[in-house]
């Protein structure tokens, strides 16, 4: 019998009048997988995450979460996925402890076993020196973690978590990141967030979406191999700005100039150059053929985040 696929969008469009929110996006989330879901703010995460959590419904397209339409089985599906909202709704005249037993009623935990699941919650969210501390009285970084201790109370396979790290510090954060690492033994996950050191140190593969479409669906690795062939040279002058950028932007084999801002009135840039090319020699006549002191001049691979900025910029 095949195994059925935990997460899978197929030709997947959101349209709110004449707005197109998602277009026509499609992904699969494996077994046992931690997927990283990143995009620019407005790229439609948050849009993708409440259609699969059957929020609201798609313009066209399927959904299906551990083999359910999530149109057709929509309670179905909430009851078998845990679910991080980036807006948290929490009762604050509520007792952390009082709050989890509550949710875990609601949840059809069974009685015997409630307890149990809440102690656990609380001992894996780190909240057990809070457990009886009012939910309006906590840090909204403590409120972070009990909602994501609500969404374990159930024991889901499928996690869904909407930048789970914001507003935690970052002591907080790691804490945060090795749990949602831990979870990931035992459960698929579908993890949006802005932190793209967290997603290098945490997912299996990546989707990034800019403007409703999916611009790559890859492991963070070979995503940074995209760009590895293109050498990322750091060059600071002293001179005109404006002046420097536009003589870089014309050197042979500069494929894109961004500017750095200043250091002590001296002009930084990242220059990146096309593919197999070594922009240095030449970076280093103009300066001298300008008379422009050169500072600085370094070269160093792509990172997550220059594919990420590549992947979802106009100019990419």
């Amino acid at each position: 019998m095949a195994m059925t696929t935990p997460i899978e969008v197929t030709h997947l469009t959101k349209r709110y009048d004449t707005v197109t929110a998602l277009q026509d996006i499609s992904f699969t989330v494996a077994s046992g997988e931690i997927m990283g879901f990143l995009g620019p703010n407005g790229a439609g995460k948050t849009t993708t995450l409440r259609i699969l959590t059957g929020i609201i419904a798609p313009t066209s397209g399927s959904v299906r979460i551990d083999g359910l339409d999530v149109t057709e089985r929509s309670l179905d599906i909430r009851r078998r996925i845990g679910y991080l909202p980036e807006t948290i709704a929490l009762y604050p005249e509520l007792r952390v402890q009082e709050y989890l037993h509550y949710r875990a009623r609601i949840k059809g935990v069974p009685r015997r076993a409630r307890s149990a699941r809440v102690m656990d919650a609380l001992e894996r969210c780190a909240l057990t020196d809070v457990s009886r501390k009012l939910i309006g009285r906590l840090s909204k970084g403590y409120r972070q973690r009990v909602a994501l201790a609500d969404c374990l109370l159930g024991q889901p396979k499928i996690l869904i978590l909407d930048e789970p790290t914001i507003g935690l510090d970052p002591h907080q954060i790691r804490q945060t990141r090795e749990l949602i690492t831990s979870l990931g033994r035992s459960a698929t996950i579908l993890l949006s967030t802005h932190i793209l050191p967290e997603v290098e140190m945490t997912c299996h593969r990546v989707a990034i979406i800019d403007k409703g479409r999916i611009v790559a669906v890859d492991t963070p690795q070979r995503l940074r191999q995209r760009l590895q062939g293109a050498q990322l040279v750091h060059v600071q002058l002293r001179g005109d700005a404006p002046a420097i950028e536009a003589a870089l932007k014309e050197v042979a084999g500069v494929a894109r100039v961004i500017p750095q801002g200043r250091t002590d009135g001296h002009a930084n840039f990242e220059v990146q150059a096309a593919t197999g090319a070594d922009v240095r020699e030449a970076i280093f006549r103009l300066a001298a053929e300008r008379q422009w002191p050169l500072l600085h001049l370094s070269h160093s691979q792509a990172s997550l985040e220059d594919v990420f900025i590549h992947l979802t910029t106009q100019e990419a």
